[in-house]
């Protein structure tokens, strides 16, 4: 055998990132995260229908400008993930599965999400 410095197999030190690469590992992260959003909430709302002492601790806490930015990556995540979903149904049946369509797709999904985030938080205006 010889005995080289190289790695056997690659590593994240030799790759550029690429957008379907990004995309992917971010579509997972969001599941994550999203499925420790949905843990989350019914405690949420227990606490909001406990007592009004709760209600306004709550609704205080959801003032903070750090809680904020957290709803803000959650509604971002969700319209993220479903969008990202929705593309990878399509891969599942056979659509966009050539590298063009693959980074046009990867971008509206970018930009779609971005414009849902946006849509929610104007129209809620809990943000």
């Amino acid at each position: 055998m010889n005995a080289t410095k190289r790695p056997l197999s690659p590593h994240l030190q030799i790759y550029r990132p690429q957008l379907t690469s990004v995309l992917s590992i971010t579509h997972r992260l969001t599941g994550f995260a999203l499925s420790l959003v949905i843990l989350l909430s019914p405690a949420i709302l227990y606490f909001l229908t406990l007592s009004k002492d709760s209600h306004s601790l709550v609704m205080n806490v959801f003032q903070n400008s750090f809680v904020k930015l957290v709803l803000f990556l959650a509604i971002f995540g969700l319209s993220y993930h479903l969008c990202n979903g929705i593309r990878h149904l399509a891969w599942d049946a056979g659509y966009g599965l050539d590298l063009d369509t693959s980074y046009k797709s990867g971008y509206a999904v970018v930009l779609i999400s971005l414009g849902i985030t946006f849509l929610i938080v104007l129209t809620s205006g809990a943000i």
